[in-house]
């Protein structure tokens, strides 16, 4: 038998369902409020969260620690001339994507997981919207990194209702720290704790609600997506000087050091339109294969004493990561954050094999409002 304390959040989902289906019914004119979207391609609400705002149902009290705020790269110093909104699909390997203060941490990972574990209600709805088990989380956050953003970037934020996450679309400030995995996705704000999806752009026209900071640009927004493979340290920017920063991922600071290899660029580059000289991640096309026949095979010859090979044998193929995929399905990273490298790309007789094309975005409904 269901208890009545059960019914009523039942009947509290379906009036809040119902009330938000009805706003949305209004036409595009409506003032849609950005609480309860899911986050879907029909999220026409983003919600602008700047630096040291918690937002709407925040799981836990702030654990960002103060540090030097970095302007978004590359930003015009005047006011934008467009309102056109851009969001720019960056990858989150890219190094200078991320900041921080040599040997600092942006975030109190121990004390993100001592408020989550004060709180079995708030921590079975993180883990939710995590995709880990609660007696997961404190593992899971210290696999993760504590950077902070170096461009205003849209994510899908998670807010805390009624004993459940509540997903809705946000662009968080450059400056704000976060927590992010191995392959460069933001996975908890620290200002409120909350859980961090990718983020879902819809087309056409997108109302941007709540105040808009200082150098904000409608135009300059990035969309981060997961590196090609796991990576096992980010190339960060420290803050206070303009330099090069090498820090192990699931490292709080305390490894931090120069990269013996540092990128062809800048840190000051602008991220958004990278120079011919940033790296990419894109492996090169194999070589097509000859249309002649097939030649004389020649004489075999000596080839002399073998060199000393510094390769260490077929590294063991990656497991499916489904973020990798542009639709990025709501399935979170294993907590432990650790990956094997990517298996080789398949070939067949006449070359290389076509890839398979994205899955379309996923498709989910209005769920819920946040309470106060």
């Amino acid at each position: 038998m269901r208890s009545p304390r059960r019914i009523r959040r039942t009947a509290l989902a379906a009036l809040s369902a119902g009330v938000l289906l009805a706003v949305a019914g209004c036409g595009e004119g409506g003032d849609r409020t950005a609480k309860g979207t899911t986050g879907t391609a029909e999220a026409k609400d983003v919600l602008l969260q700047s630096l040291a705002s918690p937002g709407p149902g925040p799981f836990t009290a702030s654990t960002a620690r103060a540090a030097a705020s970095p302007s978004p790269t590359g930003a015009p110093d005047a006011e934008p001339t467009s309102a056109t909104r851009t969001v720019h699909p960056v990858s989150g390997a890219v190094p200078g994507l991320y900041g921080g203060t040599r040997s600092v941490a942006a975030c109190d990972v121990e004390q993100q997981a001592a408020l989550l574990a004060d709180d079995e209600d708030k921590a079975r709805a993180f883990a939710d919207a995590s995709g880990i088990e609660a007696v997961q989380i404190p593992g899971y956050l210290k696999s993760l990194t504590p950077v902070v953003l170096r461009a205003d970037a849209q994510v899908t934020n998670h807010g805390y209702s009624a004993g459940s996450a509540t997903a809705f679309q946000a662009v968080l400030q450059a400056g704000t720290a976060v927590l992010v995995d191995s392959r460069g996705m933001p996975r908890v704000r620290c200002a409120c704790g909350n859980p961090l999806r990718p983020p879902v752009v819809a087309g056409g026209k997108v109302a941007h609600r709540g105040e808009r900071w200082p150098g904000y640009d409608p135009a300059r927004i990035v969309a981060v997506e997961p590196g090609v493979k796991a990576a096992t340290s980010l190339i960060i920017v420290d803050v206070d000087d303009n330099s090069w920063i090498e820090r192990a991922m699931g490292d709080s600071g305390g490894r931090d050091r120069a990269p013996d290899d540092p990128p062809p660029f800048e840190p000051d580059a602008d991220l958004l339109f990278p120079s011919p000289g940033r790296p990419t991640e894109s492996a090169p096309p194999d070589t097509a294969p000859s249309d002649l026949g097939p030649s004389e095979p020649e004489a075999p010859t000596d080839p002399g004493p073998a060199e000393p090979s510094d390769d260490f044998g077929d590294t063991p193929p990656e497991e499916p990561w489904e973020d990798e995929e542009e639709s990025y399905p709501d399935v979170a990273p294993e907590p432990t954050q650790v990956f094997p490298a990517e298996p080789d790309e398949p070939t067949g007789p006449d070359g290389p094999v076509e890839p398979v094309g994205p899955d379309e975005p996923m498709e989910a409904g209005l769920d819920d409002v946040f309470a106060g």
